[in-house]
């Protein structure tokens, strides 16, 4: 039986949650396609009806990519990827973040355009139960309806982004927040061509390319860094994450260490750390005190997967102190 990397390295809790944000992914993938078969009915000519049903069919990206990583990941390293396929999170980020941003550069060079130009979408009636409805009342209702899931989709994968530290459980959980917006945006455009505002169609469209496009830029960017190996930061990236002051701690603590500098890098959800030490003088470690440095590294949090502690004379280039870290 092919070892589960996962299951071997994640603690229980984390391992519930991580079965939580498959459900959860799979539950969004199931809404989604509901959505996009519903708004594909009632576009009509309408800009911002269009460039919704586009980000909806983008919002795909990032839970299909979340699902697909945790598949891979799961895979224990092997003599050609020795470093394990930790990394198939970053890479499925990075495939999320640059679809979002050409499809988002896309949609606001098009909105930007139909603005300039002054197009008028017209928007008809249908015949529904024997009555003449406006198109734009259904074009409401719909983005109505696609608010309330997204927003709780959102708010419960950010809580699990953070307890798993994934990126890309993160960046979908970004995605939930633009839908909701995308909806209201979409709906306050069509109800402007009602009242005879013919630009919000359009001003809408480009609220909604905008955000799709910021997003793209965001989550990118965050894993452009992430697979340059820049220096471990939490899930969001807004800050150096604290397990690299945790380990600083640690072995300054230790009674044959005399000074400590690190090296941290993210490999999806776990670290990879490198720690160079400058023993005392006369306390050069035994193999043993090296291993058991390890061990209690390891033990300060599940994410710390791997880690090289290196006696030196003097510190590589560009380590970090806890200092620094802070």
């Amino acid at each position: 039986m092919t070892r589960d990397v996962l299951t071997e390295t994640l603690p229980p809790r984390q391992q519930r949650m991580l079965r939580r944000a498959i459900r959860l992914e799979w539950a969004t993938l199931a809404f989604l396609v509901v959505t996009i078969a519903a708004v594909g009915i009632v576009t009509g000519s309408s800009q911002a009806m269009r460039a919704a049903w586009i980000e909806d069919l983008l919002s795909l990206a990032p839970p299909i990519a979340f699902l697909v990583a945790v598949r891979i990941i799961r895979r224990p390293a092997t003599r050609t990827y020795p470093y394990g396929f930790f990394r198939s999170v970053g890479v499925a980020h990075l495939v999320a973040g640059v679809a979002l941003f050409a499809m988002g550069a896309f949609l606001l060079v098009d909105s930007v355009l139909t603005l300039i130009r002054g197009d008028r979408p017209p928007i008809g009636t249908v015949v529904l139960f024997g009555q003449t409805v406006w198109l734009g009342w259904l074009m409401m209702g719909v983005m109505a309806l696609t608010i309330p899931l997204p927003i709780y989709f959102g708010h419960q994968k950010m809580k699990l982004a953070e307890e798993l530290h994934n990126k890309v459980l993160y960046a979908d959980a970004d995605m939930n927040k633009a839908d909701w917006m995308t909806a209201v945006g979409t709906i306050v455009g069509v109800g402007g061509i009602g009242l005879g505002l013919w630009w919000t169609d359009a001003a809408a469209a480009t609220f909604i390319a905008a955000s799709i496009l910021w997003d793209g830029v965001k989550n990118t960017r965050a894993a452009v860094t992430d697979l340059m190996d820049t220096r471990g930061t939490t899930f969001d990236d807004k800050k150096p994450h604290p397990d690299l002051d945790k380990v600083h701690d640690l072995l300054s603590s230790l009674p044959w260490v005399s000074d400590v500098r690190t090296r941290t890098r993210d490999q999806g959800q776990f670290f990879h750390v490198e720690a160079f030490v400058i023993p005392k003088r006369g306390r050069t470690p035994s193999l043993r005190k090296l291993a058991e440095a390890q061990e209690g590294c390891r033990a300060l949090d599940w994410k710390i997967h791997d880690i090289v502690i290196v006696p030196v004379a003097e510190f590589p280039e560009n380590t970090s102190a806890r200092s620094d870290a802070s």
